[in-house]
C-alpha cells in the first residue's frame, strides 16, 4: 500500500465509532524471577517485582480502537466486585465510557492472572463464571446497542465472543439485522465452543484452530504453504457457505493471515511480525484494526494488511498490549524502505 493512501484511511480512524459488545476480563501479570524450585513441589519459586492489570477479552478490542484513534461505546458485563471497579477504573485512562457496563451481582468479574518470569509465562490462573447472563442484563445490552444504531451514531460493531456467556443468537440476530438496515458494519471474533449460528455479518474472524473447530474439521500440519493448503481453503468455503459474511479474515500465527470472499480468489497476507514474544491479544488487535479501517474506506484487502501490520507490532512486546497510529504508520515505513 502506497504511503498517502495508508494515511488517508488512518487519519480517518479518528472519525469513527464502534460499539464492542461481548465478554470483558481483567488480565492480570505477577512479574518476577525464578532462580530456584520449591523444596515443596517440582515448580519454580517466583520472586515477585511487580504487578500490573491492563483490560483483556473484549475489553482489550475496546482500548485497541481507541489507541488507533478510534472511539469505542463499551458493552459487556462485570460483577459488583474490586475487579469490576478495576475495569472502570482503566477505562478512564483510554476515555471509554463505563456507564453502558452492566453489573450483576451474581457473577464475578472474569480475571486472568498471569506468573511471568524472565519473559516467560510460568501460570495462568483464571476466575470466571461462564453462565450465561440474565435475559434482564442482556435486552438491557441490546435495546442499548439498538438505540445507537437508530439515533445512526455508529460506523460499527464489534461482537466478542469468548465464551463467558454475554452472547447468544437471539442477541446477535436482533442487533445485526437492526445494524444491516442502517449499513453499519458487524464484525463478530467467534468461539467454537459456543457457536452462535448468525447470518448478515460483515466480518468474521477466527483464527486457523477456531476455524477448523468451527466446522468439525481435524486440521492437518502438512507444513505447506498457505497458497497450497487446500484443506483451509475447503474449511473456509464451509465457512462462507453456511455463515455467508462477506468477509472471512483467519489468522494463520506466524503465516500471517488469509481473506476469503464469496467469488473471489484467496488473498495471502504474510506476517509482518519481525520478532514474537507474546501472542495474547493479537487476535483482539486484528479484529479491532480491519473493523476501523473498513470504518475509513479501506477495501477488505487494505484493511487486512493494515490488521496485519498491527498484530505483527503486539506480538512483538510481552503481555496483552495495543498498537498506536504512529507504531503502525512506522511499521509501513520500514516496509517502504526496505
Amino acid at each position: 500500500m502506497k504511503r498517502k493512501r495508508l494515511s488517508q484511511i488512518v487519519d480517518k480512524f479518528c472519525d469513527k465509532r464502534i460499539a464492542v459488545v461481548g465478554d470483558l476480563m481483567l488480565d492480570v501479570y505477577i512479574w518476577g524471577k525464578a532462580s530456584r524450585i520449591s523444596p515443596e513441589a517440582p515448580v519454580p519459586v517466583v520472586q515477585v517485582k511487580k504487578k500490573s492489570c491492563c483490560l483483556g477479552g473484549a475489553a482489550n478490542v475496546m482500548r485497541n480502537v481507541v489507541t488507533l484513534g478510534g472511539r469505542v461505546d463499551a458493552y459487556g458485563v462485570i460483577g459488583a466486585d474490586p475487579d469490576g471497579e478495576e475495569i472502570k477504573r482503566l477505562f478512564s485512562d483510554y476515555a471509554i465510557d463505563p456507564s453502558t457496563l452492566s453489573v450483576d451481582r451474581t457473577r464475578r468479574t472474569t480475571k486472568k492472572q498471569r506468573i511471568i518470569a524472565s519473559a516467560q509465562q510460568l501460570l495462568r490462573v483464571d476466575f470466571e463464571d461462564t453462565e450465561k447472563i440474565g435475559e434482564l442484563i442482556r435486552q438491557e445490552i441490546i435495546d442499548g446497542v439498538k438505540e445507537l444504531i437508530e439515533q445512526q451514531a455508529l460506523d460499527a460493531i464489534i461482537f466478542e465472543d469468548y465464551g463467558k456467556g454475554v452472547l447468544n443468537e437471539k442477541m446477535l440476530e436482533q442487533i445485526i439485522e437492526s445494524a444491516n438496515k442502517n449499513n453499519i458494519i458487524t464484525s463478530l471474533d467467534p468461539n467454537p465452543g459456543h457457536l452462535h449460528r448468525v447470518k448478515g455479518l460483515s466480518v468474521m474472524k477466527p483464527n486457523r484452530s477456531e476455524a477448523f473447530a468451527m466446522t468439525g474439521t481435524f486440521p492437518q500440519e502438512n507444513g505447506m504453504p498457505v497458497e497450497k493448503d487446500f484443506q483451509l481453503q475447503a474449511v473456509a468455503a464451509q465457512l462462507l457457505e453456511e455463515w455467508e459474511p462477506d468477509y472471512l479474515i483467519i489468522s494463520l500465527a506466524a503465516q500471517g493471515m488469509a481473506l476469503f470472499r464469496q467469488g473471489k480468489e484467496m488473498v495471502v497476507i504474510p506476517t509482518k511480525a519481525r520478532e514474537v514474544y507474546d501472542v495474547s491479544g493479537a487476535g483482539d488487535t486484528v479484529i479491532a484494526a480491519f473493523t476501523l479501517a473498513l470504518c475509513a474506506g479501506a477495501d477488505p484487502v487494505e484493511a487486512a494488511e493494515i490488521a496485519n501490520h498491527a498484530a505483527g507490532i503486539v506480538v512483538g512486546k510481552v503481555g496483552t498490549v495495543t498498537v498506536g497510529k504512529e507504531e503502525l504508520l512506522e511499521s509501513f515505513n520500514r516496509e517502504i524502505q526496505l
